[in-house]
């Protein structure tokens, strides 16, 4: 008969694996996340989700692990970083109407399937070191409440502008997670070092951050330019400026991310110079050269006719 785990020193065990594998932070958290459903169901309830009807869709299971995998006792965060070194200052793209701001996270490679080829070879090494066990990894694949669980997993706490925030890394990586069966120590959450700084809610060119730790999707630019497949409220288009793609500003202001980590995963790199495209120039794709200019990129699940709608109404608004 096997013998029971160590599970203290498999804890450790898996955050030195996961480092290795390129994991900027690992840690363990609980399950209980009634604190955070609470907020989840007040944020549906209030139809601040707009058209993401996938998030009422799935109930409870979002914020009760279990429900979504019977079994789970813990969860294994991960972060891993995204900003590339090599990358054309945002704030000058943002102030040149003449070029394209795509989101920072999705300049490179899409990050999904990356982590989740990760998260597999950690679960496999686990494996290797105790015999099989229940596992099952996500990496926004899934109705997971990650924020919330990297949170109480010591990754990080959930600033003002509702994005993952961390002291000595900033905000700029990728959440990923492992489900497991294993009873293994819990790490202490993370504690809130907000304060009194408002910068992100006072950026914000849209207003969507309505009220600390509270973001209205339907007035968010990454909402509007990523998720909702309809027309643009006419009223918003304005305020979105040469963003196309996404939005970093309440990221960009954050003074945490003055100690942000550089990633040095090469997926990330800039693909097909979209940190400083012109609009003209994006405008002029065909539908062949979106699919091919966004092949393996975050970008292409908005499908052509929504990356149309945002360059075309950026062209537009630029040189009216």
């Amino acid at each position: 008969m096997a013998s029971t785990p160590d599970y203290t020193a498999l804890a450790r065990q898996i955050k030195d694996w996961g480092h290795a594998l390129g994991f900027a932070a690992v840690g363990i958290g609980d399950i209980d996340l009634s604190a955070d459903e609470a907020h989840l169901l007040d944020w549906l309830d209030t139809g601040r989700h707009g058209d993401m009807d996938y998030m009422a869709r799935h109930g409870t299971r979002r914020s009760r692990p279990t429900e979504l995998v019977p079994g789970t006792l813990r969860v294994i965060s991960v972060r891993m970083n995204y900003w590339p070194p090599q990358t054309r200052g945002a704030e000058a793209i943002l102030a040149d109407p003449s070029l394209g701001y795509v989101s920072r996270y999705a300049l490179g490679r899409d990050y999904h399937k990356l982590m989740r080829q990760r998260l597999q070879r950690l679960a496999e090494r686990i494996g290797a070191e105790i015999g099989p066990f229940g596992y099952r990894a996500f990496t926004d694949s899934a109705p997971v409440l990650e924020k919330a669980l990297a949170q109480h997993a010591g990754l990080g706490w959930i600033g003002k502008h509702t994005n993952l925030l961390d002291q000595d890394s900033g905000s700029w990586f990728f959440l990923g997670e492992l489900y497991t069966d294993l009873p293994l120590p819990i790490d202490t959450a993370s504690s809130n070092h907000c304060g009194t700084c408002h910068a992100c809610i006072d950026v914000c060119p849209t207003r969507a951050i309505v009220a600390p730790y509270e973001l209205d999707a339907r007035l968010c630019i990454s909402y509007l330019t990523i998720e909702l497949r309809d027309a643009i409220p006419e009223h918003l288009r304005p305020l979105i400026g040469n963003r196309i793609y996404g939005c970093d500003d309440c990221q960009l202001v954050c003074p945490w991310n003055r100690f942000a980590t550089r990633t040095n995963e090469p997926d990330f790199a800039p693909r097909h110079a979209l940190d400083a495209t012109t609009l003209v120039e994006l405008f002029g794709w065909s539908e062949n050269e979106f699919l091919d200019n966004t092949a393996g990129s975050a970008i292409r699940r908005i499908g052509y006719e929504c990356w149309l709608r945002n360059d075309i109404r950026r062209h537009w608004c630029v040189n009216m």
